[in-house]
């Protein structure tokens, strides 16, 4: 027996089972640690050795990272012979879909005319042209914006709508004006010989619809195709899949419906659901025992996800007996949630063997964050924030800092450039160039030149807009000596009308919504900085907002990032394992989130996954919490459990009274 054949009888039969398929559809529900990556691997080195060639066996998955390592390791489960090094045509091809689709277009996109050597224009590259673009239809600024522009006709490419149906799907003004835009932007790429990321899947089954004869001969490149993360598929993706496997009929597919948590980017659950519909002759392996979690930290995962009514039904078996029971933590306030995990997160570290590195923070939303860095800072526990910026670097944030700093001192350039314009009040480059030339001329602030505009010369609109930014600051600064905080930041906010800035840069609802719920979390920090320090100044927020004393090297980041607490969205962690779990927030309105409620049970069904997800990352410690009263601009409001909490304890009713009062609430508060 080969030493590979002595590795194929250590899986477990279903894993075997998996492996060892020959012909044929073949669908593989993996359940979270169930070893997928090992499966899928051991499958392709298994048909190289039957006496499939290499070269005919295609491997399709989502990020460059997973692609890379399942062809090392497919590459050292292979003998010498058959893949000798820098011999790719006698490798398997493993891409990600973006990268093959490039492959397939650079073959046949003459067929849709483009040349072969098309270009593919980055973020920048569409950002010009989608400025452009709008000039020439004469689109006015307050209604749509570059910005607005590429996010719509992005999630319309995502969704496979094409520019001659994009004014069927608009549903308001700015979206059929974006229809417009839609297809002269299009047709300027073309001319180009241009396309962008999303036409890369778009082309390639519009080549595939268009001509038969393309499709045929691209799937008789292969006689095996193998899909990793199939419940993550897109439109585009999942009618590419099928004509490149129609021929041969030899398409593994490999995923988890239970982790299908990517609606919102065009995800379609219901792909991995009807598989056996659309290849009925399928095989079904089902991959359920878990070897990441203990088998208490996996009964509540299974407890939980049971609720799911559209699912595969499967059940994770713990490889890992006993385990500490997940405990479910109610704290009275988000600033006792963080300060009270920190200090359990103190304690642990503290022990043999436990390092910062082995524990994550999970969070459904990009705000929950702020409270818990603030603490990790003053604990002094190094901690990094994956899969997404840290709070004090967003946009919204820093804007309405550089305000507050403004207000604390006038004289910081740095702060007054860049909020001189945001909002948009009129101040356009040319008039800043003036100034910032006046300023060095007479060696004055650029606030002292506008505040006293000797030697300026600018035309009256500019003046005019000069001089009100100039009193909105000062009506600031003379509010700062007689307010607290909390009132100054709520003052700053409507002064200046960032809600309207908001509602002009964000085309999308939610995008409006997150970014508001970070100005809101200012107007919060805000008070609570008071809280803790009632004859806390401007000038002492400011100062806690920055990092405690550090200016971090490169080696020391490095460092840091490999032994840190992670800081993680719940989208962020999939993939991803710790020894030790806290899931904070689980309240209604949080997870599931409220967009969810509001827009019915299949968008709760992913929350439920998405709170499945966060629950078997833990390895053998699980902690969820919860609050009774949540800060919303500045005030305590009242919080409630959310029904998950309840699905886990295994109490359905009180799940069933937790949803209906959610919905009635959020839905309510809608109409009202």
């Amino acid at each position: 027996m080969s030493s590979f054949d002595r590795q194929i009888a250590q899986l477990n039969p279903p894993q075997r089972d998996a492996v060892l398929a020959a012909k044929g559809p073949l669908l593989v529900l993996a359940g979270a640690g169930s070893g997928k990556t090992r499966v899928v691997t051991y499958r392709i080195a298994k048909l190289i050795r039957r006496g499939i060639a290499p070269e005919r066996i295609l491997a399709v998955t989502f990020t460059n990272k997973a692609a890379a390592e399942m062809l090392s390791r497919v590459t050292t489960l292979l003998p010498r012979q058959v893949v000798k090094k820098g011999q790719k045509a006698h490798r398997p091809v493993v891409s990600t879909f973006h990268s093959y689709c490039v492959k397939i277009l650079r073959r046949k996109i003459t067929h849709l005319g483009y040349p072969s050597r098309f270009a593919i224009y980055d973020r920048g590259d569409q950002e010009s042209l989608a400025r452009k673009t709008l000039r020439d239809i004469s689109a006015p600024d307050t209604l749509l914006k570059p910005s607005d522009l590429l996010p719509i006709i992005g999630g319309w490419k995502t969704k496979a709508i094409r520019p001659d149906q994009a004014a069927n799907a608009a549903q308001n003004d700015r979206e059929h004006l974006a229809a417009i835009a839609y297809r002269r932007y299009q047709r300027s790429l073309k001319n180009a010989g241009a396309v962008d990321f999303d036409d890369l899947l778009l082309l390639t089954e519009q080549l595939f619809s268009e001509l038969p004869e393309a499709r045929r001969d691209e799937a008789g490149r292969f006689d095996h195709l193998l899909i990793d993360e199939y419940q993550d598929t897109n439109a585009s993706q999942y009618r590419i899949v099928k004509a490149l496997a129609g021929g041969h009929r030899n398409l593994c597919v490999v995923g988890d419906d239970d982790q299908s948590i990517y609606a919102w980017r065009g995800a379609v659950v219901e792909h991995i659901l009807r598989f056996k519909r659309d290849w009925p002759d399928a095989k079904e392996v089902r991959l359920e025992d878990n070897y990441r979690s203990t088998a208490a930290i996996l009964r509540v995962a299974n407890d939980l996800i049971a609720h799911n009514r559209k699912r595969h039904a499967k059940t994770l078996k713990a490889a890992r007996p006993g385990g500490e029971k997940p405990r479910i933590i109610q704290y009275e306030s988000e600033q006792e949630e963080a300060v009270q995990i920190v200090a359990d997160i103190s304690r642990k570290i503290l022990q043999p063997g436990i390092e910062p590195g082995d524990v994550a923070v999970l969070f459904r939303t990009k705000e929950q964050p702020r409270l818990f860095e603030a603490e990790l800072r003053r604990a002094r526990i190094p901690y990094v924030l994956m899969g997404g910026q840290s709070f004090y670097d967003r946009k919204e944030v820093r804007d309405l800092l550089a305000y507050l700093r403004l207000v604390d001192t006038p004289s910081d350039d740095a702060a007054l450039l860049r909020i001189i314009n945001t909002p948009a009040r009129g101040i356009g480059d040319k008039t800043v160039e003036s100034l910032l030339a006046a300023a060095v001329a007479q060696k004055r602030s650029v606030w002292k030149v506008i505040g006293d505009p000797v030697g300026l010369s600018l035309p009256p609109p500019a003046m005019a807009a000069l001089n009100k930014f100039y009193s909105t600051v000062e009506s600031l600064r003379a509010s700062s000596k007689r307010l607290d905080l909390q009132s100054l930041g709520q003052r700053l906010i409507q002064s200046i009308d960032y809600r309207r800035e908001i509602d002009r840069v964000y085309p999308k609802p939610e995008d409006r919504e997150a970014r508001w719920t970070s100005v809101e979390q200012v107007v919060t920090a805000l008070a609570q900085y008071q809280q803790r320090e009632p004859e806390g100044t401007v000038k002492g927020f400011l100062d806690e907002t920055v990092l405690e004393g550090r200016e971090p090297d490169e080696d020391k980041d490095k460092k840091l990032a490999r032994n840190a607490v992670a800081l993680l969205t719940l989208h962020a962690a999939k993939g991803l394992e710790y020894p030790i779990v806290y899931m904070v927030g689980m309240e209604e309105g949080i997870l599931p989130h409220h967009r969810s409620v509001a827009a019915g049970d299949e968008a709760v069904e992913e929350e439920r996954r998405l709170a499945y997800v966060g629950v078997t990352r833990a390895q053998d410690r699980l902690t969820l919490s919860m609050t009774t009263t949540r800060m919303k601009w500045g005030k305590p409001r009242t919080s409630h459990p959310s029904r998950f909490l309840f699905e886990i304890a295994g109490n359905a009713e009180q799940a069933a009274a937790a949803a209906e009062k959610s919905r009635q609430e959020i839905v309510g508060g809608r109409r009202r």
